[in-house]
């Protein structure tokens, strides 16, 4: 089960914008694809036009005449024939650029997700960075120490400007869901925005029963 906390805008700071924080509570839910549904759907949109052009064709929209004709038009195959070389540099090129969009889409799609380290204000000279890992792992070792968890585990992820984290909660059996949650919120990541400084950390929590704590039964 997955629970998106988004509760902590503190007195006295700005308040962020219901947009960002909905940006930010998506971050932390899942690691964003819009980029490859859309490509995905405009593949789709591209080869949906070209099939139904084809079967407008074949079916004798643009005229009986047309449709007893190839695909392609005697006049383009003729200036493709009489052309070969510029034919097979267009070919290549085409088949070159489709290979570089495929590679670039496949490497997007698997790189791994960005953890941003975390830039706090020391001074007009100073910054203090703190690492995504360090964060995170202070994040689960508090979470941890609430009672009905056994175990936690917690990942920096988003972007520097829209940091998000996901939180992942093993519980034991008599563990108080509702109990845990607020605690969760009131005194680990509540003291996770102080300390970072940030008016609004969106957490998106996972739930699971430690299953570990129960040896399979032998017959």
């Amino acid at each position: 089960m997955t629970t998106p906390v988004t509760r902590g805008s503190e007195s006295g700071r700005p308040k962020i914008p219901e947009a960002t924080l909905r940006k930010r509570a998506r971050a932390a839910l899942a690691r964003s694809a819009a980029v490859d549904r859309a490509l995905a759907v405009l593949v789709g949109l591209v080869l949906l036009a070209a099939g139904t052009l084809v079967a407008l064709l074949s079916y004798g929209v643009f005229g009986a005449g047309r449709a007893a004709r190839p695909v392609l038009d005697p006049l383009i195959v003729d200036g493709l024939r009489a052309r070969p070389d510029a034919f097979r540099l267009v070919s290549i090129a085409v088949g070159v650029l489709l290979v570089i969009v495929g590679l670039t889409w496949a490497a997007r799609s698997l790189r791994p997700e960005r953890h941003p380290d975390l830039v706090l204000d020391g001074g007009p000279d100073t910054a203090i960075v703190i690492s995504s890992s360090a964060a995170a792992d202070a994040v689960a070792a508090q979470a941890g120490g609430i009672p009905g968890v056994r175990r936690a585990r917690a990942r920096m992820v988003g972007t520097d400007e829209v940091p998000a984290l996901r939180v992942t909660l093993w519980l034991a059996d008599d563990a108080d869901i509702r109990d845990v949650l607020t605690r969760l919120d009131d005194e680990v990541l509540a003291a996770a925005r102080t300390s970072l400084g940030l008016t609004a950390l969106p957490v998106a929590v996972r739930l699971e029963l430690d299953v570990s704590a129960h040896p399979p039964r032998v017959a």
